[in-house]
């Protein structure tokens, strides 16, 4: 059997939803033509792409190399169809916020400034925001990427919020200092958060950790009081929720805001998309007192 592009879209389903069943109902077909073209694939490659276990699908090692390289596939696939019916689209992966307060004025003016290319922000996930998996063409992260996979430019910085529940002390106070994490739980994102204890000098740590491993889970532990976080200033615009609150830390170290995509690799229209958003962080940043907001420039590097 010669495999076709339908089976990869079909492993990669079942790598997003978990099961064949979800993977059916997000490609509109039924589990049993889920599993029949899995189990296609598998023969013709003659190797075990997925363990089918009684509630879930697991990749097997194979199978999740093969996803990553199946999304640049698919990624392929959809910008020549696009190409050959004339459509553009620059697809900008981001994990915890895209641009914060920016973002929708990032929006208007590619609209104005690049109208035959449409703008997708996609939500992705780990540390490079989907890139690595082939999701989206460029990154908007606050990590620096390290490696040889990557080139990168810095647009900006941000300064660091504290996040916590509208209910704790902190809720009376107007800014903070690093030093009043010491006694508190730090509620940290290990995957794509910007923030770990090693942002403390030693001896001056938070004493208690917790990990999660999304925005979504993060702001619920907020929200419960099980502890506090640090997130770049974008988080507190682009995830404002009724039952938590955000603060400046008036002395930790600014957050950089880095468009990535892969090394030699420039996608179409990264030009624009650099200068718009640094144009938008060269904005002078409000006082501390206020709301948190953005600042600074753009400097080219290569990781």
């Amino acid at each position: 059997m010669q495999w076709e592009i339908r089976h990869i879209r079909t492993l990669v389903a079942i790598a997003e939803n978990g099961t064949l069943t979800d993977a059916g109902l997000q490609l509109g077909v039924s589990q049993a033509q889920v599993s029949r073209t899995l189990r296609a694939l598998e023969d013709a490659w003659g190797v075990r792409l997925v363990r089918r276990l009684p509630r879930e699908a697991v990749l097997t090692p194979v199978g999740q190399q093969v996803v990553i390289r199946g999304r640049h596939l698919l990624r392929l696939a959809e910008s020549l169809e696009a190409e050959a019916r004339g459509q553009k689209r620059l697809r900008l992966g981001y994990a915890w916020a895209a641009a914060g307060r920016h973002t929708a004025a990032l929006q208007r003016q590619w609209r104005d400034r690049v109208p035959e290319t449409a703008l997708d922000l996609v939500r992705g996930t780990g540390p490079l925001a989907g890139l690595a998996e082939g999701l989206v063409d460029v990154a908007v992260v606050r990590t620096e990427p390290v490696g040889g996979h990557w080139d990168a430019v810095l647009v900006g910085t941000e300064r660091r919020v504290a996040g916590f529940a509208s209910d704790h002390p902190w809720a009376r106070r107007h800014r903070l200092q690093m030093a009043d994490f010491a006694d508190q739980p730090l509620i940290v994102d290990t995957r794509a958060g910007t923030t770990t204890p090693q942002l403390w000098p030693e001896g001056q740590r938070p004493r208690q950790v917790m990990d999660v491993d999304s925005v979504d889970a993060w702001l619920d532990a907020l929200g419960a009081g099980h502890g506090v976080g640090v997130s770049a200033e974008a988080t507190a615009h682009q995830h404002r929720r009724d039952g938590i609150r955000y603060t400046v830390i008036t002395d930790a170290p600014p957050v950089g805001v880095w468009l990535v995509w892969h090394r030699g690799e420039p996608p179409q229209r990264l030009s624009p998309l650099r200068e718009i958003l640094s144009g938008l962080y060269s904005r002078t940043a409000l006082p501390d007192s206020e709301h948190p907001s953005a600042t600074s420039a753009s400097e080219r590097r290569q990781v």
